[in-house]
């Protein structure tokens, strides 16, 4: 059993589970597209309180979701009793995935890069579990390409990470997804706000692929 202690944030939890379902009515289409044409066995990585599960296509034989935080892996439990595929929720992090070798034909990675302690680790680690030829579709947000607004992501990085579940809003995860041996296939980058007077942020939505 994987020591999760370090992961538990109750009061982000708390709030993130109240604005994502508030901010559904904006980034529900964009979940529906990360994860459309998907099929067979799905990894997701920090499923959070499983608000992609809705949007699973039927080709999906299993969903197996990770999530390290347990109010939020609660959240995902109860959403995944109502899914439209398969879906089993287990505990445990990115960086050490409870999985076997290439044993999925797809993963996915949605708003959850940002917050991980190691990226790479993290994106190994998806790389591990993939079949060779699979697939992992990623919707971040990531550092704004305009150089002044990177360079103040990168400032309040330090603070924004502390009231905000450890996300790092600086990072390039497009360059890191590549770095980690994935091959991006396509992606796209476009600013998104997911609720009236929340932050606009830059995000990638895009699939890779393992060779």
């Amino acid at each position: 059993m994987q020591d999760l202690s370090r992961f538990q944030h109750p009061r982000f939890a708390r709030a993130y589970d109240r604005m994502s379902r508030q901010a559904e009515a904006t980034t529900g289409e964009l979940r529906a597209r990360l994860l459309a044409g998907l099929s067979g066995r799905v990894l997701e990585v920090g499923a959070g309180n499983g608000l992609s599960f809705p949007h699973y296509p039927s080709g999906v034989r299993e969903v197996v979701a990770v999530e390290p935080d347990d109010l939020l892996r609660a959240a995902a439990e109860r959403a995944a009793a109502t899914a439209p595929v398969p879906v089993r929720v287990v505990p445990g992090h990115a960086g050490a995935l409870p999985a076997e070798d290439g044993t999925f034909d797809a993963a996915v990675a949605s708003l959850v890069l940002c917050t991980v302690p190691d990226q790479a680790a993290a994106l190994a680690e998806l790389r591990r579990v993939l079949k060779p030829g699979g697939e992992l579709r990623f919707f971040e947000h990531v550092r704004s390409g305009r150089p002044v607004r990177g360079l103040l992501q990168q400032l309040i990085t330090p603070v924004w990470s502390l009231v905000a579940g450890g996300c790092h809003p600086a990072r390039d995860t497009a360059a890191a997804i590549a770095a980690a041996g994935l091959t991006i296939e396509e992606h796209d980058r476009f600013a998104h706000q997911p609720l009236p007077g929340s932050p606009r942020l830059t995000h990638i939505l895009g699939r890779a692929r393992r060779a």
